[in-house]
């Protein structure tokens, strides 16, 4: 008998796509895993709840290594249970109204490769991947959705997050994908390197093999088991960003857990533009990248973390391991009950906020996939310091792709460009259009400018190059070595900065940016590309020259802070009222030698 059949009189729950606060447990059962249950108990879950209060939890039932923590019929058990460990979770969660989600490694499954070596991807030198399934192989129908199924129906889970997914697919050279790959392009050769011909079709080729994996087990898991939620770890984010194409129920990921702030301000403002309910989870620990192993974060660590996520208008979920017989970690609940009361405090006046259009910064799908060698891998360099240097300047910024802009750009005042090298040239001719027609585009890098060139009346000199140079800015200067290159500039166009060739006030130099009037709009662009330079060393001359940028594109702003610039301003509107969100951001949350702090700095 299903567990909610059992507990209809208990309090109801929320779906998990509805979930404000929540926490994920997991241990990625190994051979190790010999008494899975013993120290699991009725009374241990049931302080958890009472204590923390969550809307759902989210526990581990199949980790990378393959192996699942509860007794499964239809998978790979682990080698020895006390008990029904899953059974107890399942009623003690219903019981008191909290959804019962499972973390399952999707993609990634060390055991059933090596049970089925037919069944793992294989490297283009004809190798097997020890963890990588194939999504052309037969791995999904055999194990994973039988797997789902049973969850579903001999325990009446709620959820599943899918981890190792998009992040864990690869470029599969088997017989399968090759025919499948000559049969949907025509080509003869299967590429096996970047630079030869068709690599880029190859690798779109696999990335819509997983798009297809993806929406087969979503769509077959809810023909199967309607009441249960699906959602895949990072698919559809700033790891896969694109237009939402499978019906998960909702999106999520978890951050970098030595640099969650950075990491959480680029994918809370992906996730919240993509029209399904969302969340992001932080590591409840962190390890140096200069050694001594994993720490515990602070309760004000974990809160701020939350607060980048809860101001964007999405759920929070953090991250405390279990043990190895799958037991939590009981003296950690404190921790927990704390967070949970921080994001509850902030729930009725962020959670499903909506984005106020201020400053869109766009994160272009087609450049993104442009030069990629692997399939769904985070590269967000080329944006990310541009964010910041935003951000720091107190702009409200949303981050979007193609899909988000196509005839909405007029709703925002000011668009971003960041180091974006191709565009399609339907999207680049409507980006005109909406400058000619009183639009203002902001073009960071040679490259985003090289793209407009035409437009702007400018030709770029030679190759670009990425020597050191110095920006110099009312008499401050910022060391830069981000690319740049020499531009011939109309006469009598304005122009901000110079790059010059050493540390010098009157050294040889080149305008760093210029303005241009185009139509009734107006384009500023940078001759260098800023956001590497940005990321690594936040300068304030580098950073008062980006804002300076800004402002004379978007001069009035809907709103406006002064005084510090450790604090991110999000400006977003819930129940039809303005809200105005200031997260403090002080302190050296990007300093991977040292990522636990115990104290943030009030602004």
């Amino acid at each position: 008998m299903r567990s909610e059949q059992k507990s209809a009189q208990h309090p109801k729950r929320l779906p998990r796509a509805g979930g404000f606060f929540g926490l994920h447990f997991d241990f990625h059962a190994g051979p190790d895993s010999t008494e899975v249950g013993k120290n699991t108990t009725r009374e241990v879950i049931e302080n958890l709840i009472a204590q923390v209060k969550p809307d759902y939890l989210q526990i581990d039932c199949k980790g990378h290594p393959g192996l699942s923590s509860y007794p499964t019929r239809v998978g790979n058990p682990a080698p020895g249970f006390v008990g029904d460990p899953l059974r107890l979770w399942r009623d003690v969660t219903a019981e008191n109204g909290v959804a019962l989600t499972m973390h399952y490694s999707g993609v990634w499954d060390i055991e059933a490769v090596k049970q089925h070596p037919d069944w793992a991807a294989v490297h283009a030198d004809g190798t097997l991947d020890d963890r990588a399934t194939s999504v052309f192989g037969p791995y999904v129908d055999d194990l994973m959705l039988p797997q789902l199924h049973e969850l579903a129906s001999v325990y009446g889970v709620d959820a599943a997050w899918v981890d190792g997914d998009c992040w864990g697919s690869t470029p599969d050279y088997g017989a399968k994908a090759q025919a499948a790959f000559r049969k949907a392009t025509g080509f003869d050769a299967v590429p096996h390197a970047a630079g030869e011909p068709h690599w880029r079709e190859w690798l779109e080729f696999n990335r819509e093999g997983f798009r297809r994996y993806l929406r087969h087990y979503v769509d077959e898991v809810h023909r199967r088991d309607p009441a249960m939620q699906i959602c895949s770890n990072w698919a559809f984010s700033d790891h896969m960003p694109e237009a939402v194409s499978a019906r998960v129920d909702w999106l999520s990921g978890d951050s970098d857990p030595s640099d969650a702030v950075n990491a959480s301000r680029v994918s809370a403002r992906y996730l919240s533009r993509q029209g399904k309910p969302w969340d992001l989870m932080s590591w409840s620990f962190a390890e140096s990248s200069a050694g001594g192993g994993y720490k515990p974060k602070s309760i004000v660590q974990l809160e701020r973390e939350a607060a980048v996520v809860l101001a964007a208008g999405g759920g929070f979920q953090a991250y405390f391991t279990q043990k190895r017989d799958g037991s939590i970690r009981t003296e950690q609940i404190p921790v927990m009950a704390a967070l949970a009361r921080f994001c509850r405090a902030r729930q009725a006046a962020c959670h499903h906020a909506v984005s106020v259009p201020q400053v869109a910064l766009l994160y272009s799908t087609t450049d993104h996939f442009y030069d990629l060698n692997g399939l769904f891998p985070r590269d967000v360099s080329r944006l990310k310091g541009v964010l910041a240097g935003l951000l720091e300047s107190q702009y409200s910024v949303d981050l979007v792709s193609e899909h988000h802009l196509h005839g909405q750009m007029a709703k925002y005042p000011l668009i971003v460009l960041p180091e974006v090298r191709t565009l399609e040239s339907a999207f680049r001719d409507e980006l005109a259009a909406y400058v000619r027609g009183g639009g203002r585009l902001l073009l960071v890098g040679p490259q985003s400018t090289a793209l407009f060139a035409h437009d702007l009346g400018v030709s770029l000199e030679g190759a670009r190059q990425t020597s050191t140079r110095w920006l110099d800015y009312e008499g401050a200067r910022a060391q830069t070595a981000d690319e740049w290159q020499p531009m011939i500039l109309k006469p009598g166009v304005q122009t901000v900065g110079m790059l010059r060739s050493q540390n010098l006030a009157d050294a040889e130099g080149t305008p760093a940016a210029f303005f241009a009037p185009v139509g009734k709009g107006a384009v500023g662009a940078t001759c260098f590309s800023f956001g590497h330079g940005y990321a690594q060393h936040h300068q304030e001359p580098a950073r008062a020259f980006l804002s300076a940028l800004v402002h004379r594109l978007l001069p009035a702003p809907l709103v406006e802070v002064t005084g510090t610039h450790d604090v991110d301003v999000i400006l977003n509107r819930l129940h039809g009222r303005l809200s105005i969100n200031l997260v403090n951001t002080a302190g050296p949350h990007s300093d991977r030698a040292h990522p636990i702090l115990e104290t943030i700095e009030p602004i």
